[in-house]
């Protein structure tokens, strides 16, 4: 439920009725923070409140300076992108701290919106790839990348994930060490890839910093409801810097495969080809006048990186006895590794066939 304080003080700051306010939780409304709408009378105005996660988002401070940039850009340069209005608390700040010290904020609830959970067409994918190289566009020119706070720090930091697993390896049980089979040893085997991440770091001219997404999906991506058209991303909590790679890279994870993460009979895993096109086609072509020549070269890398990212995490979450992906079976972070590795190599076959690339 909502605490009566944390709606005074939304009564204050948006001049609503606290008697005339009906809120229901979102069961859609993201997998982390916990959100409702909120609205006022049977057709009144209505916001989105959330309540943050503060054990996955450790700082909310961050993530409210990150939005208040973000916003103050979209004012400055209108047209760019669209952010919805946040709602303003006492000594203008955007968040409010309940006496159990819960950070909640709020926000406009675009009217007549939708979302949708999966991708189900090439078009869409087309549509996904395009609204998040829009994004990472509008925001290379006039805007700072680094002045937006880490909010998962060291995310997409491939060479951080390594060494946890090389950690994990370390300190494995010998059962669960025997249980992964070769596995440990074709991560190791690639551990090319992690020089490749490296690159990014040691060669600034050649892979600067960009404001991404970091978690690029459609569910994230609000269409209007009148035409059907985007009308921008949101959950903008992940939004901090990082490498050209990671939301092509992310797109090509999750939507690339004919198998989602969590299938464990993986044999009829196969690289959807018409969707992995259109994902990377249409990014490039949007980003193609901002990137630089090395990252022209690279763009088949980013699904790579990804997916051996992931593939390593979650073998190493199995070696260290499941604590950090919630599982619904015994093995299921070892069958999700599986995965990942089963839908690498398909995509390291069809990278090299198709365009005679390799890392």
């Amino acid at each position: 439920m909502v605490p009566d304080e944390v709606l005074t003080a939304l009564s204050v700051a948006t001049g609503f009725q606290k008697g005339q306010l009906n809120i229901a939780p979102l069961a859609k409304g993201g997998l982390i923070n916990h959100s409702f709408k909120m609205t006022e009378g049977s057709n009144g105005r209505s916001w989105l409140l959330q309540k943050i996660n503060t054990g996955i988002f450790k700082e909310p401070m961050d993530l409210s300076a990150n939005y208040q940039a973000l916003y103050e850009f979209s004012k400055q340069w209108p047209g760019r992108i669209r952010i919805p209005l946040p709602v303003f608390f006492e000594k203008d700040q955007l968040l409010f701290f309940d006496n159990n010290r819960n950070a909640w904020r709020a926000m406009e609830w675009i009217q007549g919106s939708y979302t949708i959970e999966k991708v189900e067409s090439k078009e869409q994918a087309a549509e996904v790839a395009r609204t998040f190289a829009l994004f990472t566009l509008a925001l290379s020119k006039d805007f700072n990348a680094e002045k937006l706070m880490p909010a998962l720090p060291h995310f997409h930091d491939l060479s951080l994930r390594y060494q946890q697993f090389e950690e994990a390896l370390t300190n494995s049980t010998a059962e669960r060490l025997q249980l992964a089979g070769s596995l440990p040893l074709e991560m190791i085997s690639r551990k090319t890839y992690c020089r490749l991440f490296e690159r990014f770091k040691n060669e600034p001219a050649n892979f600067p910093l960009r404001v991404m997404h970091h978690d690029a999906k459609i569910a994230n991506i609000l269409f209007e409801g009148s035409t059907g058209k985007v009308w921008g991303p949101i959950d903008l909590d992940t939004v901090m810097p990082g490498y050209f790679f990671s939301d092509l890279g992310d797109m090509i994870r999750s939507l690339a495969g004919s198998l989602d993460e969590n299938a464990s009979e993986i044999s009829s895993m196969r690289i959807r080809e018409d969707i992995y096109e259109e994902l990377a086609g249409n990014y490039s072509s949007v980003m193609e006048i901002e990137w630089t020549s090395e990252e022209k070269k690279l763009t088949h890398a980013s699904g790579l990186i990804l997916v051996y990212m992931q593939t390593l995490r979650f073998l190493a979450d199995h070696l260290n006895g499941d604590i950090y992906y919630k599982i619904n079976y015994t093995g299921q972070n070892l069958d999700r590794a599986k995965n990942q590795f089963r839908l690498l190599t398909c995509l390291e076959e069809y990278l090299r066939e198709k365009y005679a690339f390799s890392v």
